[in-house]
């Protein structure tokens, strides 16, 4: 085995544990998320600088509309209000969105619009904010897309491969090396199933508010003590 110190390509993070946050310090659940916001702008920094091409969070899933209304409008507003503090404009940070449009608010979706037009050049790095995604729902509606391609004679289903199907997902990026979720919750709760195939997992009891630089530390050097083998056998 190499004594060379690996950095994963492709981080992606579940970020939990920003209501359970708030509750053991008798806040409102959405101060959790605002805590969660800030401790992702820090993080994230970190991460990039460390050497990681590509981070993924997931930010609200699509089963996350059956919270309390009160608490979706906050993450709703929460993103209006401070995506754009996560444009740093000598970052090269590249921010992509990742999930469904058609249910979200208008004032959302031109915030999201925006954020990806200024950053569209950036080359160094990548933030993929899952917003209003599930992992199920890329692959339904990929095939969705593939569909109607082959209707249109635009693909030969004959030649439809996994390289072919990844690039009709929301957006086409490299399989995650390590998955993290905070707040010690062992599942993956439909977080980019396909891309998450051979990810190494990495399940820490902090909340993810409480996630700081040196807990990412840890994530990276348990990841370089895993073997990775993809249904491989290192002889």
């Amino acid at each position: 085995m190499s004594d060379e110190y690996k950095i994963p390509n492709h981080v992606a993070i579940i970020l939990d544990g920003n209501g359970r946050w708030a509750k053991k310090r008798g806040l409102k659940r959405s101060l959790g998320h605002k805590a969660g916001f800030d401790t992702l702008k820090k993080l994230s920094d970190y991460i990039f600088k460390r050497g990681v091409k590509i981070l993924s969070i997931f930010a609200f899933s699509t089963e996350n509309f059956k919270r309390d209304k009160e608490e979706v409008d906050y993450l709703m507003n929460l993103l209006v209000k401070k995506i754009h503090d996560l444009i740093k404009e000598d970052s090269n940070v590249k921010i992509i969105f990742s999930g469904r449009k058609d249910n979200i608010r208008d004032d959302v979706l031109n915030a999201i619009e925006e954020v990806e037009e200024k950053t569209k050049n950036n080359t160094e790095h990548t933030l993929n904010v899952c917003f209003n995604y599930g992992g199920r729902a890329d692959i339904v509606d990929a095939t969705k897309k593939i569909a109607e391609d082959y209707k249109n004679n635009k693909i030969d289903i004959n030649n439809l491969t996994e390289e072919t199907f990844e690039t009709y997902l929301y957006n086409s990026i490299p399989d995650i090396d390590l998955l993290i979720r905070t707040s010690g919750e062992i599942r993956i709760s439909n977080f980019m199933l396909f891309q998450a195939a051979y990810a190494e997992m990495y399940f820490p009891e902090t909340l993810f508010p409480d996630f700081k630089n040196e807990d990412f530390d840890i994530a990276l050097d348990i990841y370089n003590k895993r073997d990775r083998r993809f249904g491989g056998v290192k002889k």
